[in-house]
């Protein structure tokens, strides 16, 4: 079969400069073409959004219907589609490990995720029709928690780890500071962001120690990513704070601990090569730094303060735009130093 330079630029490229002959790019062509296209990604984005909307196509249709069908049918119904979904992931459960569990099932893991959600449906219609957790709100997000996080697991299923981390975060602001969440919709006062702060540390010394002692160490990136966005928005909500009641000390102390924070996702980010947490660390760190340059220029004389904001903001910008485009480079970091010629080898 002849080879169209027309079809790959690149191979026709290589053939021009003599590395191939015409017959191996022909060969070469053909074999692209064939390879087959992954869809695996795509795939499970689609399951995704169907799980997602039939937890809340079933949502609509009861409420719609509620008056009709009765709230015990409705509540039996749910029930029993949440036990078909247990059900069927418990029959094609893998053995457990403390490693990565091997997919015996492609359809297991999504109906567990189903039937996690409609678990979080069943509790929430129980209590609003019923009431069964009174004004216990704390108990109606323990117990998500105490169901996902053993499941999380049994099944090694990230998606489920994360809602039951969420649910424990839920747990910790209801029980800090119930009536400020509930009733005066204060979710940032004082004590919720000491829960987050300390919440998020505890997770995030969680990733790290299943990690470090190999215990579904593919969780400790749930565990890191939930945690550190949890204390640094609540250090980064302390820093407005500071700002706002002008307490620059204050803020500075808490500038420290927002950067050490980050320092330690660089070097996560670095040692397991994620990008995501190289941009996590970097915008925390930018908005600290930003409070400090903030503060050092309300420290000018008046007339240079609006010439200094005029030059800070552009420059910021440049600096996030160099930033993406050597983020490769800063994720290698610096190239090792070659060795001189003359220098013994090490016994």
């Amino acid at each position: 079969m002849p080879f169209s330079p027309e079809s790959n630029p690149y191979l026709a490229d290589l053939q021009a400069r003599g590395l191939f002959l015409p017959e191996q790019a022909a060969a070469i062509a053909a074999a692209d073409e064939a390879r087959p296209f992954s869809l695996h990604y795509e795939l499970r984005a689609l399951l995704y959004l169907g799980i997602t909307l039939l937890a809340g196509g079933l949502g609509v249709l009861i409420y719609q219907n509620i008056d009709s069908i009765g709230h015990g049918f409705i509540i039996l119904v749910i029930a029993a589609l949440m036990a078909a979904c247990f059900g069927y992931a418990a029959r094609h459960r893998a053995p457990f490990t403390w490693g990565m569990s091997s997919r015996t099932s492609v359809g297991a893991d999504y109906l567990l995720l189903l039937g996690c959600l409609l678990f979080v449906v069943l509790e929430g219609y129980a209590q609003y029709q019923y009431n069964v957790f009174g004004t216990r709100y704390g108990l109606a997000t323990a117990v998500p928690a105490l169901v996902f996080l053993p499941l999380a697991y049994a099944f090694d299923h990230r998606g489920v780890l994360a809602m039951g981390l969420t649910a424990l975060a839920s747990w910790v602001g209801l029980t800090v500071a119930p009536l400020a969440v509930l009733t005066e919709n204060e979710f940032w006062n004082d004590r919720i962001r000491g829960a987050a702060i300390g919440l998020g540390l505890l997770l995030m010394a969680a990733g790290f120690y299943s990690e470090y002692r190999d215990r579904k160490a593919h969780f400790a990136f749930t565990y890191l990513l939930l945690g550190s966005n949890l204390a640094l928005a609540a250090l980064a909500t302390l820093l407005v704070q500071a700002a706002l009641h002008d307490q620059p000390i204050l803020g500075l102390s808490y500038v420290v601990v927002i950067l050490a924070l980050c320092a330690g996702l660089y070097w996560y980010a670095r040692r397991t090569q994620s990008y995501w947490f190289l941009v996590l660390a970097a915008g925390y760190a930018y908005f600290a730094v930003g409070y400090v340059l903030v503060q050092v220029v309300m420290l000018l004389p008046s007339e240079l303060v609006f010439m200094a904001a005029f030059f800070q903001f552009p420059l910021s910008a440049i600096l996030v735009v160099v930033f993406f485009i050597n983020i490769k480079k800063i994720m290698r970091g610096p190239t090792d130093v070659p060795k001189s010629p003359t220098s013994s080898p090490q016994a």
